[in-house]
């Protein structure tokens, strides 16, 4: 699969996020947490549970980038930023529903999830099939 430069932008955009995200919860999660005004305490289970998906989302940013360099990859990359940037807003408007009003730091974070989200979701429109066919017959395009 070819990405083109918007593509590929937005690949970069979805895959540092995830990737930087993820990483600082795997490095140092009383940190990150404490940023949203959580504090987390020695729990050994918790923070085992945290950093799991942490490395996940570490992995699946990693994934995303290599998809703008390796065209093996770019469609697994599309699947996963579109996957992860529509699943986390999700959660958290599930979360909002649920258990009410969170943190300023979390809100923000769920603007930040949600840009991203409408980014992939409007790069990646045609190969969603979000976006009419092109009307130009296919032996004119090539």
């Amino acid at each position: 699969m070819t990405l083109t430069g918007f593509e590929k932008f937005t690949l970069g955009i979805a895959g540092i996020t995830a990737l930087s995200i993820g990483a600082y919860i795997l490095a140092a999660p009383h940190a990150f947490y404490a940023s949203y005004g959580i504090a987390l305490g020695n729990d050994a289970s918790l923070l085992s549970e945290l950093r799991a998906p942490a490395a996940g989302l570490a992995v699946s940013g990693g994934l995303m980038l290599a998809g703008i360099v390796r065209r093996a990859l770019a469609q697994v990359a599309v699947m996963l930023a579109l996957i992860v940037y529509m699943a986390f807003p999700a959660g958290r408007l599930l979360g909002l529903a649920l258990d009410g009003m969170p943190s300023g730091g979390i809100l923000g974070a769920l603007a930040v999830e949600v840009a991203i989200a409408a980014l992939c979701l409007f790069a990646f429109r045609r190969r969603i099939g979000l976006a009419p066919a092109s009307r130009t017959p296919r032996a004119l395009v090539q």
